[in-house]
This record gives C-alpha cells, structure tokens and sequence, in this order.
C-alpha cells in the first residue's frame, strides 16, 4: 500500500454556515462517489478555505453529516494570492491505496477555474 493526495474545490455564494455546509457535503460526497473512498483507509483530510469563509469549519459538517467521526481533519486558511479565486473551499484527502489507483479529482462550481 501507498498513500496519494486526493484533492478537491468548490465556491460558496455567501459566508454563511448553511452554504459552506452545503458546498462541503457536496464536494465531500462527491470525491467519495468519484473514487470509491473507504473511510478506513482515509489517513487524514485537510480542508482550506479562502479569507472571505469564516463562517463555520468544513470538518465538523463531515464530522456531523456524514459521519467521518474517527478521522482526523484540519482546517486551515489558504493562503491570499492576489487576484486567486474567492470565496473556495479546497480539500486534501490523504488515502492509502494500491499502487494503481488514479485519483479523480474534483472542482465544482467557480472552482472549475481553478483547472484551465
């Protein structure tokens, strides 16, 4: 087994609890569907959130919603680049796997830009 980077982004329209909730069960769910995640051999999951997001925690909805309650997350501010996207959510699940695995990743919304 090896470990490999899942990565992930989403925008949100407004600072709110109710849409970063939203936009993460969304994004989360999504990676999941995307590459057959199993919890139990998700190491940990980092989320970032853009300046502009300071209304809740990404984790605690996954934590919450989801159930991922025996993993470990962390939640960080990404860092201010001028003139980068805005009001994002990104994430980084570290997955142990087989050495053939092909991560999907996944952007979703206004996030989209972030791959062109």
């Amino acid at each position: 087994m090896i470990t490999k980077g899942i990565r992930g982004a989403i925008t949100v329209d407004t600072n709110n609890a109710e849409d970063i909730k939203t936009a993460t069960i969304e994004l989360f769910t999504q990676l999941i569907k995307e590459n057959n995640i199993n919890k139990d051999f998700v190491s940990h999951v980092i989320f970032t959130m853009t300046k502009e997001l300071d209304a809740a925690y990404p984790a605690k909805f996954v934590r919450q919603d989801l159930g991922w309650d025996k993993t470990a997350f962390m939640c960080e501010q990404e860092l201010d680049v001028e003139n980068s996207l805005k009001k994002c959510i990104r994430v980084l699940i570290v997955y142990n796997c087989e050495n053939n695995f092909e991560p999907k990743f996944v952007y979703l919304k206004g996030a989209k830009d972030l791959r062109k």
